[in-house]
């Protein structure tokens, strides 16, 4: 999956390299335009390896933007988010194919009467669990009705919508859990970090909810200064979703 994306990027001019403490974000230069693309920050140890999380911080604009955007195999978390973000900011943008949908939206229009699992526990779970009827979330750190992201081999077999949060691209958790999804299932990727990729339709991945930064001054000043995502797409980031041409 991660060599097939990478495979079909173009390199770019990077512009800047943004690592806030809730997000990270890369903007490119698009043949005069400007793409920023975002990523949920992951701090992390890096097995106390003396090798430093980001090297020659400063100067990340230097380096090749498909370096960066390589990062996403990397083993130290940090980096593999600079490495998503970059990926988000490559991936050539179509407006055409977008629809204005965030996605607790997009769950409750394609998962109303049908077995729904959650991997991820996202603000809206209360809602959807009113909605949906039967939702069952799994998270690395469950709270409350939650069960825990261990159990997804239980549960992801038998489920006939499944979201998944794009968290999992950053962490390579996403392969794995797509592998458990029945074929008939509708499976959607969620969240700020998710790649807008054709290539995760190949991998049996319907629908992308993800964004599209608009006010790229005023994100950057927003994550730069640890805001979160609430703070960050009220200063102009786009919920949009995708779903195959």
């Amino acid at each position: 999956m991660y060599t097939r994306i990478l495979n079909n990027l173009l390199n770019q001019e990077i512009l800047e390299v943004r690592i806030g403490l809730n997000w990270t974000a890369v903007v490119v230069d698009n043949n005069g335009r400007q793409q920023c693309g975002l990523a949920s920050t992951l701090a992390g140890d890096h097995l106390h390896t003396g090798e430093p999380t980001i090297p020659t911080p400063g100067n990340l604009e230097s380096f090749s933007a498909l370096d960066l955007a390589g990062w996403i195999e990397s083993e130290i978390p940090l980096r593999r988010s600079v490495g998503c973000a970059a990926i988000n900011a490559l991936l050539p943008q179509n407006p055409s194919l977008w629809l204005d949908q965030n996605a607790e939206s997009a769950i409750l229009e394609h998962g109303r009467g049908k077995r729904a699992v959650l991997i991820g526990h996202f603000p809206f779970v209360y809602h959807l669990r009113e909605e949906l009827g039967e939702l069952t979330v799994l998270d690395l750190n469950p709270s409350e009705s939650d069960l825990p992201a261990s159990a997804a081999p239980d549960y992801l077999p038998t489920a006939d919508l499944v979201a998944i949060t794009g968290m999992t691209f950053i962490n390579h958790t996403l392969p794995e859990l797509l592998a458990l999804c029945k074929p008939e299932a509708y499976v959607m990727i969620l969240g700020p970090s998710t790649p807008l990729s054709p290539v995760l339709y190949e991998f049996g991945v319907d629908l992308l909810a993800g964004s599209a930064v608009e006010n790229i001054p005023a994100v950057l000043g927003a994550l730069g200064q640890g805001g979160n995502f609430r703070q960050i797409h009220q200063a102009g980031v786009r919920l949009i979703t995708q779903v195959a041409a």
